[in-house]
């Protein structure tokens, strides 16, 4: 998980998430970007995320813990 936080920035198209950042606050949070959440947390680390599971999350770190508890 070390590369997570660049690959969310990368996603989200900003220079830097932190573990306490807010999804909702990111500009570009929204459906698509969900999917390409998933898609990267499957491809980078092997787990399946569905888009409701996101959907409850607030934080970045609750991001975060959501994919390592499925690892």
């Amino acid at each position: 998980m070390e590369d997570f936080y660049t690959e969310l920035a990368e996603i989200l198209e900003v220079d830097e998430v932190k573990r306490e950042d807010e999804l909702e606050d990111f500009e570009n949070w929204d459906s698509l970007t969900i999917l390409e959440v998933a898609s990267m947390a499957d491809e980078k680390y092997g787990v399946t995320i569905e888009s409701k599971e996101v959907k409850g999350l607030v934080t970045v770190g609750d991001l975060e813990d959501l994919i390592k508890s499925k690892m």
